[in-house]
């Protein structure tokens, strides 16, 4: 491939990034005037990516929000403690290390073999929620993708028993956090080819062999399968998620069956289960809203793969 065609390869993939990150963002309402959107940063390749596109619309979007990056060091062996800072020192934006050893927490109490990935979620989120608060964060944002919230779908039909996945907006238990997902509509094929263009310093995660960690992975694999023998196939999952007809499923709850009767009126959701319905547009969506215009610019490419020099304002660390 010339380096023009390079170019213009990366020039597209920057903007559908944007766009799909852009319209999640609308579709949901999750970042307001005047939010404090705390990006929490793992150092891999979807939390960067989430963090540099939020950059890229912050500077071009119709209303104020302020971005600050918080990453939560847990102690774990061999984790690089100084990669982050570095970046974000150069990158120029306002950040907080969170350092808490919950690693050694999780070895204390949980025996050796078993599943270490519930009581670290839980840390980790009571961890962040605090933190939140003490930023006087007003949004959490998460960096998981379409993939993952199709792997978390699978998941929980395989092994949890509940249509249940990853919602792109939620409100904490105690009612004190929103919780934002801006990469909801975004592939992760996208997000590693575009970690490869900038070049991101990926920490390397160290999967702790849990039973929960291998489930992810065997359902990430079939999925990937999928897509690559049968195109369109994820969007049109992914779509499924947007278009829900509780009355053709079976939770009670959702729907009065049990109170059904036959009244002689014309019920739009009676037939539907012998009629053969037009497929529709992969990944598609009614209730979709429009594209913004503000998401539509024909931007330049970003020159290069370095990181914006701005002022650098760290936040003490803990």
């Amino acid at each position: 491939m010339t380096p023009d065609k390079t170019r213009h390869e990366n020039h597209k993939l920057e903007k559908r990034l944007c766009r799909e990150v852009g319209r999640a963002i609308v579709d949901y309402n999750m970042i307001e005037e005047g939010d404090r959107v705390m990006v929490c940063l793992s150092g891999g390749k979807d939390s960067y990516a989430m963090l540099d596109i939020l950059q890229k619309l912050q500077a071009r979007a119709p209303i104020s929000f302020e971005l600050i990056v918080v990453n939560l060091d847990q102690k774990q062996p061999g984790f690089p403690a100084d990669i982050l800072p570095a970046y974000l020192t150069k990158l120029g934006v306002k950040f907080h290390i969170e350092n808490q050893d919950t690693y050694s927490i999780v070895k204390r109490v949980i025996p050796e073999g078993k599943t270490m990935c519930s009581l670290c979620s839980r840390l980790r989120r009571g961890i962040l929620y605090r933190v939140a608060s003490e930023l006087g964060a007003t949004k959490i944002a998460l960096g998981h993708h379409r993939d993952d919230i199709l792997q978390t779908l699978l998941l929980n039909m395989f092994f949890g028993g509940k249509l249940k996945s990853m919602p792109p907006k939620l409100v904490s238990d105690n009612g004190q956090h929103v919780v934002i997902r801006p990469m909801a509509y975004v592939a992760e094929t996208d997000l590693t080819r575009w970690a490869e263009i900038r070049e991101f310093p990926i920490i390397p995660c160290t999967l702790c062999g849990s039973q929960e960690n291998l489930q992810r992975k065997q359902v990430g694999n079939m999925l990937r399968e999928w897509d690559t023998k049968f195109p369109g196939r994820l969007d049109s999952m992914f779509a499924s998620l947007q278009n829900v007809v509780p009355s053709h499923l079976m939770d009670r709850g959702l729907h009065p069956f049990q109170a059904l009767r036959a009244t002689g009126e014309a019920n739009e959701d009676g037939d539907k289960a012998f009629d053969d319905e037009p497929m529709p547009l992969s990944g598609m969506s009614p209730h979709r809203a429009a594209t913004p215009t503000w998401l539509e610019e024909n931007d330049e490419p970003t020159p290069g793969n370095e990181a914006p020099t701005r002022s650098v304002i760290p936040i003490a660390a803990h």
